[in-house]
């Protein structure tokens, strides 16, 4: 099956898929690299506006102690790494990084907490008022606080979240090898809970954790197959940490990196496909070529650090000059669906038109670190 037989038909809002088969999902990941770039971009540029990327920040408020055995990560206190445990940062200390950040052309802000799973308690409550101060600055935000029940899930919808990041991180047959005190089936439980709110779900994965390229074709098989698809897509290269099981890994080569981002465009065209850690380490060119394979979003920061300081990323100068060059803008907040303040009203009107169609007929009546 070719490239072009699986591309054939123009995508539209009525032709999107989620009966994905493996083969064709294979297929379309087998296909030549440039061809595969060249149907991403025709696709990113039907569903998209080519010249618009969203920057985005993350915020560690609570870092490292996490009791999870994630290989990759250098939150794990099952590992030495240089990352020490911190408690939750101060809701001022928050305000105050996401007001610089909101100056500097983020529209969306990440808040992670290194936390195997969310608990109802006085943390919690701290959480959720971020949310709201954050969310009133007319920012996007976003969550990654660990595993999450229905009754959270709509706690964070009535805070005003905008989005909730739970990654699959790989392919449901390698999973095992990477984590072990979390099941996939877990992380999938949490993106089903948040689905029962009208929170957005950022979901996506991690390559180069030792996969081979059927597990990339598995992940992207996964999350193709969700319905709805994630609004957001997160592509992970993996940063090696000191410490961790896969310190030595080898990296991975720029042209699988856009492999992976052109099939995930192809695959969920609506989807903003968010090239995330692991992109410090791309010259210009690989960065452009990330761009016209469909990325259009990436992660930026003040300090050079994306999550820890374990995870490099480009800072905003940096990043501003780059988008100049290459003629892009950045993106405005809330593209993924309407702002929060909206969802509440038209929730509301479609509420009170329910009401009154019954009134006439009766007669009354929800980081990789």
């Amino acid at each position: 099956m070719s490239i072009a037989e699986l591309t054939h038909l123009e995508p539209t809002e009525a032709t999107v898929r989620h009966d994905w088969s493996p083969a064709e999902v294979q297929a379309l990941f087998d296909a030549p690299l440039m061809e595969l770039v060249y149907r991403a971009a025709q696709v990113h540029r039907q569903f998209h506006d080519p010249a618009e990327v969203q920057v985005c920040k993350l915020i560690s408020i609570k870092t490292g102690g996490c009791p999870e055995d994630c290989s990759y990560c250098s939150q794990s206190a099952r590992y030495k790494t240089e990352v020490k445990a911190q408690p939750l940062m101060p809701k001022d200390e928050v305000m105050a990084i996401a007001r610089r950040a909101q100056a500097s052309g983020v529209t969306r802000v990440c808040m992670g907490a290194a936390w195997r799973e969310v608990r109802d308690n006085a943390q919690f409550d701290r959480v959720l008022d971020m949310v709201r101060s954050v969310t009133d600055m007319g920012l996007e935000v976003c969550c990654t606080l660990g595993m999450l029940t229905e009754h959270q899930a709509k706690r964070l919808e009535e805070a005003g979240l905008y989005a909730y990041n739970h990654n699959i991180d790989t392919s449901p047959e390698y999973y095992e090898t990477i984590i072990t005190t979390r099941t996939f089936a877990d992380r999938l439980k949490t993106i089903e809970n948040v689905r029962k709110t009208s929170v957005t779900v950022c979901c996506g994965g991690i390559i180069g954790l030792g996969e081979n390229a059927a597990d990339r074709v598995s992940m992207l098989h996964t999350l193709a197959t969700m319905t709805p698809h994630p609004e957001s897509v997160p592509v992970n290269v993996l940063s090696k940490v000191p410490g961790t099981p896969l310190e030595a890994e080898k990296d991975v080569p720029i042209w699988e990196t856009v492999r992976v981002i052109a099939a995930a465009r192809i695959l969920m065209p609506r989807a903003t496909v968010r090239l995330s850690a692991g992109r410090h380490k791309m010259s210009f060119a690989d960065q452009a070529l990330c761009f016209m394979a469909g990325v259009n979003s990436i992660f930026s920061s003040e300090e050079k650090i994306m999550l820890t300081k374990a995870v490099p990323c480009a800072d905003y100068d940096a990043d501003r000059a780059m988008l100049n060059l290459m003629g892009l803008k950045p993106r405005a907040p809330f593209k993924d669906g309407p702002a929060p303040g909206a969802r509440r009203e038209t929730e509301s009107d479609e509420v009170t038109t329910t009401q009154s169609t019954c009134c006439s007929l009766a007669g009354g009546c929800h980081a990789q670190g």
